[in-house]
């Protein structure tokens, strides 16, 4: 064998999964489709495409990647590192009603069987509060008070060394064992990548440690087949077929391990396994694959003020949220000075419809306030005077990823249809209700998701679901341990494991889940 585990993916779940195997003795391997990036390797502003979007069919490998489907439009990261490059640092714990969801509620006493698993992600990703106020705070904190939710108002946990603005310290994590960092300077680019050294992404922890303990990374290799050995059950390890991702693969390379974790991110373990399960390489996983897809029940909003006077950048992606009720959370965005790219998603905010209605009713508003409209348009400036809205919902929604054969080429293709008996929501009021607000006490201009507006299709930076943990194989796609039912040594450690909308930012859930499988594992004997 080439590796005792391959880990496919370096994102939440793959840094973990490749700590915890090597510090148990495993040669591990960790396969990355996505490039490496240093901190000063990241884009100086959004319109450096080629080092902030991932499309590699364009030859553009940076750490975002945008992927329309007919229900959803998802937001999703690429590179080594994965979501942890171009996530918010944001890390709270998933709401009460998470761990007493039907789907995996029975199997354990979830909230307990995570609190150790918590307790080491938040210290292993350096949790803080952000010790700062900023303007954008402020109006949120005004808004709730508006609505009675006042007291729900609070600084979010974030991954970021914030030390001394500019200056680099030895590793003040982890006893000087880690990275020299450099204290955050609140340039609000979090999401664009941090460039200053601030940012606790999985290469200055997780990924840190594992590689110094022997696992190997491999950038640049996208895996496009999982096969058993022998045609068995995985008992005899694995066959994993890579190529580099693009218009031109170049040729295939292959790889065996004894064991393969999947942490791919939940849209690439669900293409992966889709195109494993119907070209008859991993023939035998549930037919619950794709199914209970979940979005977080996620709207996307913003609003731009007039000018920059409140430099509503000056801050970290997320600094504070609030709840509007039991089931919705808001929190503030920015993408800094120069993430004027994102204003391409959004346009004039517009009320509840369906996907041909609202289209009319954005064409409405845009007739109305011509003005408005044309300053949508232009998105030179638009991040140093905008502040983003991001709603989130714990409520027991979903969608099911369909894999239909590829018009060209071969494998299969996943596309999307609502969940028949509990529909993902293409409208959420509470958002617009804040943005509104906002935008009256600012006389900004409210927007929303151009998807939404135009077709009804919400925007998600969460994905979640599809390879779910369920009680057997007619239920979810892997067990309690997050082992895939029908095969040995085979786990799914990512955000396709999640069973449920965790209501708030999902990357801590991720990680204690993911630890606590990895604890499942003995060491090599």
């Amino acid at each position: 064998m080439d590796y005792d585990w391959l880990i496919i993916g370096s994102g939440f779940g793959g840094s973990v999964s490749a700590l915890r195997l090597a510090e148990k003795g495993y040669k591990v391997g960790v396969i990355e489709a996505g490039r490496r990036f240093e901190d000063q390797d990241f884009a100086k502003s959004s319109w450096q495409l080629n080092r902030y979007l991932w499309a590699p069919l364009l030859g553009l490998r940076g750490i975002i990647r945008f992927t329309p489907f007919k229900d959803i439009f998802i937001a999703s990261g690429a590179g080594v590192g994965g979501g942890s490059l171009v996530y918010a640092n944001t890390l709270y714990r998933a709401k009460n009603e998470f761990f007493k969801n039907p789907q995996w509620a029975d199997l354990a006493d979830w909230e307990q069987e995570l609190e150790q698993p918590y307790a080491t992600a938040e210290r292993m990703l350096g949790v803080n509060t952000v010790p700062f106020d900023s303007p954008g705070d402020k109006l949120l904190q005004d808004y709730a008070a508006s609505i009675g939710t006042e007291d729900t108002f609070c600084r979010t946990p974030v991954a970021v060394f914030f030390g001394e603005p500019g200056k680099e310290v030895a590793d003040p994590f982890f006893g000087g064992e880690g990275p020299a960092r450099t204290g955050c300077i609140r340039c609000g680019a979090c999401m664009i990548g941090c460039r200053v050294g601030a940012k606790n992404t999985l290469l200055k922890n997780y990924l840190w440690f594992a590689e110094k303990l022997g696992a190997t990374v491999l950038p640049n290799r996208q895996v496009v087949d999982v096969r058993p050995r022998n045609n068995g059950d995985g008992r005899d390890g694995y066959e994993i077929r890579t190529r580099s991702p693009g218009l031109f693969g170049g040729k295939d390379r292959l790889l065996t391990a004894q064991g393969v974790i999947v942490a791919a991110g939940a849209l690439g373990t669900n293409t992966l396994l889709a195109n494993c399960k119907h070209s008859g390489s991993l023939a035998n996983i549930s037919d619950r694959l794709g199914q209970l897809v979940r979005t977080n029940s996620e709207s996307i909003l913003a609003v731009t003020t007039p000018d920059d006077s409140l430099k509503l950048w000056q801050t970290v992606a997320i600094s504070s949220s609030i709840h509007t009720d039991a089931d919705t959370h808001i929190e503030v965005v920015t993408y800094g000075e120069k993430g004027d790219f994102i204003s391409f998603l959004l346009t004039l905010i517009t009320g509840e419809g369906t996907r041909y209605t609202r289209a009319f009713f954005l064409l409405g508003n845009a007739i109305r306030h011509p003005i408005r409209f044309l300053k949508t348009c232009w998105p030179f400036g638009w991040s140093r005077k905008s502040i983003g809205l991001l709603v989130m919902q714990s409520l027991d929604n979903a969608i099911t990823f369909r894999a239909k054969k590829r018009w060209f080429g071969h494998g299969v293709r996943l596309s999307t249809e609502q969940d028949a008996a509990r529909p993902n929501p293409t409208y959420i009021e509470a958002g617009n209700k804040a943005a509104n607000w906002i935008a009256e006490h600012t006389g900004g201009i409210a927007q929303i998701g151009v998807l939404e507006a135009v077709a009804n299709i919400p925007t998600t930076a969460h994905i979640l679901g599809g390879a779910a943990i369920g009680a057997d194989a007619e239920h979810g796609v892997i067990d309690h341990e997050q082992r895939v039912f029908a095969y040995h040594n085979l786990l799914i450690c990512d955000g396709a494991a999640v069973p449920a909308n965790p209501g708030v930012n999902p990357s801590l859930t991720i990680v204690a889940m993911t630890e606590r499988a990895m604890s499942r594992i003995p060491a090599k004997v």
